[in-house]
């Protein structure tokens, strides 16, 4: 995709989500509820709304980073179960959201938007999130 302004991050998702760590092709962002282990990763590509306006080799890079992201909520929290996500509906900038699930999470089984309200990190626990998260995401 040839893209006619420079990368930048939807103000939502700014407001929405912490960062973490910056990939190849994405940023990886903490979302701001501490409800479920969730990621989004929004890769650095200009006016990207949807999985096929990124190149072949964008959508590889973008699956090695979404299986990198997966494997670390899995193996830092143990979910149950993983749910992956390119929605867009309300922020049509392309992320995919990786989110651990539990069968005791205040949504379960149900899908995370609109059930339960967002409960934001207090500021040791974001902590606590991204040390616990961040070494998944060195080189």
């Amino acid at each position: 995709m040839t893209a006619s302004r420079p990368y930048v991050l939807d103000p939502r998702l700014a407001d929405d989500t912490h960062p973490l760590a910056v990939l190849p092709l994405c940023e990886v962002r903490l979302m701001d509820d501490a409800n479920y282990p969730w990621l989004v990763l929004v890769p650095r590509i200009a006016e990207a709304r949807e999985l096929i306006d990124l190149d072949p080799d964008q959508r590889r890079q973008l699956t090695d980073e979404l299986d990198r992201a997966a494997r670390a909520v899995r193996a830092a929290f143990q979910p149950y179960k993983l749910n992956v996500a390119a929605l867009g509906n309300l922020v049509p900038q392309l992320h995919v959201h990786v989110i651990g699930r539990n069968r005791d999470d205040p949504a379960w089984p149900a899908p995370v938007w609109g059930r339960v309200a967002a409960r934001p990190y207090a500021p040791e626990d974001l902590v606590e999130r991204i040390s616990r998260l961040a070494p998944y995401f060195e080189p």
